[in-house]
C-alpha cells in the first residue's frame, strides 16, 4: 500500500471514528434528557416522534419486506467479508465497528429508547387501576369468554390483514388522540423462524421504524400482534400498554378475524390470571368455550413448545434485562398488567 493509499485509509478511520463517538454522544445525552429532565420524554414522544415516523417510516414502508431483516441478512455477510478483508488493519475493523456501534445507538435512542420515558397511555383514559378480586377477575373472564364464542373466526392469514391492521388502528386514533397518526404497513419476516426460536410472536425495528411479525405462528395470534407492534409507531413502548392498545384496537376492528384475536388474546391473558386463583373456576370457563376456540388454543400451545429449549430460555433473560434497562423494573412481569388494565376498563 503507498503513502497515499495509507493517509486516505487514516482519514477514513479518523472519520468514522469521529462520526461514531458522536452519535454515541448524542445517544448518551438523549437517554439522560429522558431519564433526568421531567416531560422531556412525553415532549419527544409527542411532538420529534411522529415527524420520524412520518418520514424514516413511510421511506422504509414503501417496500413490501421487512427492511430490517434484509438488513440484518446483509450486514452479517458484510460484516464478516470486512472483517476478513482487513484482518492485518486492526484500526480500520476497530473505526468501522465503533461508527456501526454508535449509528445504532442513536437510531435506537432516537426511534425507540427515549418513548420509555413517556407517560403510559392508561394515563389519558383515567381508568381507576388498582387490585381487584376473583370474583371481578371471574366476571372480567365470563364476558371475555362469551365474546369469544361470540366472535370465533377460523379464518387463515393473508396480506390483507396488514391493511387492517392500519385501519383499526387509525380508527383507534380517531378515539385517542395520543395514537391519531400515520401508520406503516406491518410486515411479516420472510424467515419468520427467527421470532418462532426465541418465542416471540413479534418485534418493532426502531433501526427501520417497522413493525414486523411472525407469520409462523398460530393465525389467531397475527392480528393481536400486527396492531401490539403498531402501537410502539405512536411512541408507547411499554409491553403491557401495547398489549392493551392491541386488544383495543381489535375488539374495535370490523373484521371478524380481529375481533377474535382481540377477545382471544384477552382471554388468554385474564384466563391465565384466574387460573393462578382459582384452577377450579377457570377449569369451567374453558370448558364453555367454543371448540374452535378451544383447537386454536391447544394449537398455539403446541406451536409455542415445539421451541422450548436453551434458544428461547436465553432469549426471554435478554429481553428481561432488556425491559429492566428501560426502566420496567418488573421485567417481563410487566406483561401481566395488562390484566389489571383490563379490569379497570372493564368496571369502566
Amino acid at each position: 500500500m503507498n503513502r497515499e493509499s495509507v493517509r486516505k485509509n487514516s482519514r477514513r478511520n479518523i472519520g468514522l471514528l469521529a462520526a461514531g463517538l458522536i452519535l454515541l454522544g448524542v445517544a448518551g445525552a438523549l437517554q439522560a434528557a429522558a431519564r433526568l429532565a421531567p416531560g422531556f420524554g412525553e415532549w419527544y414522544a409527542a411532538a420529534i416522534y411522529p415527524a420520524i415516523v412520518g418520514v424514516y417510516g413511510r421511506i422504509c414502508g414503501v417496500f413490501p419486506f421487512s427492511v430490517v431483516e434484509i438488513m440484518l441478512y446483509i450486514g452479517i455477510i458484510w460484516l464478516i467479508w470486512y472483517i476478513l478483508s482487513h484482518l492485518k488493519q486492526i484500526t480500520s475493523i476497530a473505526s468501522c465497528l465503533i461508527f456501526l456501534t454508535g449509528l445504532l445507538a442513536f437510531l435506537y435512542t432516537a426511534d425507540c429508547g427515549v418513548n420509555y420515558y413517556r407517560r403510559p397511555f392508561s394515563s389519558y383514559l383515567g381508568l381507576e387501576v388498582r387490585e381487584s378480586s376473583v370474583d371481578e377477575l371471574y366476571a372480567l373472564c365470563e364476558y371475555l369468554t362469551e365474546k369469544v364464542n361470540e366472535t370465533v373466526d377460523n379464518s387463515s392469514y393473508d396480506r390483507s390483514w396488514t391493511l387492517e391492521g392500519q385501519k383499526a388502528m387509525g380508527r383507534l386514533g380517531q378515539q385517542y388522540s395520543q395514537l391519531a397518526g400515520y401508520y406503516p404497513r406491518p410486515k411479516g419476516l420472510l424467515v419468520s423462524r427467527i421470532l418462532s426460536v426465541q418465542q416471540l410472536s413479534g418485534v418493532y425495528s426502531p433501526f427501520t421504524v417497522e413493525a414486523n411479525f411472525n407469520r409462523e405462528m398460530t393465525d389467531y395470534n397475527i392480528p393481536h400482534t400486527i396492531c401490539h407492534e403498531l402501537s410502539h409507531l405512536r411512541g408507547f413502548m411499554r409491553e403491557d400498554e401495547a398489549n392493551f392498545i392491541g386488544y383495543l384496537a381489535c375488539i374495535g376492528s370490523d373484521h371478524p378475524a380481529f375481533q377474535y384475536s382481540g377477545y382471544m388474546t384477552g382471554w388468554v391473558y385474564a384466563g391465565n390470571a384466574l387460573a393462578r386463583q382459582n384452577r377450579e373456576l377457570y377449569a369451567q370457563l374453558y370448558s364453555r368455550l367454543n371448540e374452535q376456540a378451544a383447537a386454536d388454543l391447544q394449537e398455539n400451545n403446541a406451536f409455542w413448545n415445539r421451541f422450548e429449549g436453551k434458544v428461547a430460555e436465553v432469549s426471554n433473560q435478554m429481553n428481561d434485562v432488556y425491559l429492566k434497562v428501560n426502566s420496567q423494573e418488573d421485567g417481563v412481569k410487566s406483561y401481566g398488567r395488562m390484566v389489571d388494565l383490563m379490569l379497570a376498563y372493564y368496571r369502566r
